[in-house]
């Protein structure tokens, strides 16, 4: 594909809509450690096509999660990767599969695989469920929640839910559940990258201006730290749970209208 400059060819006021979008979502991500992309893909998919709207999110996304991931330094990093391996390998296997397929699969059709999900799990904890991971259940649980991820992950830029119904059910503290979740999603990004330069969804047109991003992502990010560490455990989580049930209905509402 021929190189369309900077803006990838977009129109000016969707440049600024992206740049609005990815700070916005660097806010939330750096607050509750998780829906940058899904705050991304629900803005920019109203304005550009799902395939541009993901590569325009691939590089913020990897950077904040790198910033997110060594907040508390490499130690903490990497006890994080050893206490949540099993999850780890699941998710990104499972990702590196499924995102060959964002060619194939309707727009309609992946707002819905990634929106009912997240409404299914954030609305009854809102009103009251606290599900848990039993011990006994959780290599089980593990592995079926990671591939969940997994699949999310690898056709629409987003694998926030299943890995926060994870780190949720077994109730982690914020402030390491911020780190786990920048881990998971570090390692998920750089996966994401590496099959969509395959797939072709970031190429010359969606790499300069998904660069570009990078910046207003990581001004939010060092805000939305900021405001986490106000927050108490109890509105820590339902502020996560907000997010996600509007993020949910968000992309629903997308499947529905088009």
């Amino acid at each position: 594909m021929e190189y369309a400059g900077i803006t990838g060819g977009l129109e000016g006021w969707i440049v600024w809509v992206a740049v609005a979008s990815a700070f916005a979502a660097g806010v939330v991500k750096g607050t509750i450690g998780f829906a940058q992309p899904m705050v991304m893909m629900s803005a920019l998919a109203s304005f550009v096509s799902v395939e541009v709207a993901l590569g325009l999110l691939i590089l913020p996304t990897l950077f904040t999660n790198l910033m997110q991931a060594l907040r508390g330094g490499v130690r903490p990093m990497l006890d994080a990767v050893a206490r949540n391996r099993r999850f780890l390998v699941v998710l990104l296997l499972t990702l590196a599969l499924s995102a060959q397929l964002v060619p194939l699969l309707p727009a309609r059709t992946m707002f819905l695989l990634v929106g009912l999900p997240i409404l299914f799990f954030a609305v009854p904890q809102l009103l009251g469920w606290r599900p848990a991971l039993h011990s006994r259940h959780r290599r089980r649980g593990e592995v079926i929640l990671a591939a969940v991820a997994g699949f999310m992950g690898g056709t629409s830029g987003t694998w926030g839910a299943p890995t926060v119904a994870y780190l949720t059910m077994l109730e982690t503290p914020k402030a390491q559940q911020l780190r786990v979740q920048g881990v998971i999603y570090g390692l998920g990004a750089v996966m994401l990258l590496v099959a969509h330069v395959k797939s072709g969804v970031l190429n010359a047109a969606t790499a300069p201006l998904s660069a570009a991003l990078i910046i207003p992502a990581c001004v939010g990010l060092a805000l939305g730290f900021q405001i986490h560490d106000r927050l108490d455990q109890e509105r820590f989580r339902r502020v996560t749970l907000i997010v996600l049930a509007v993020a949910g209905l968000n992309l629903i509402r997308r499947a529905v209208t088009g």
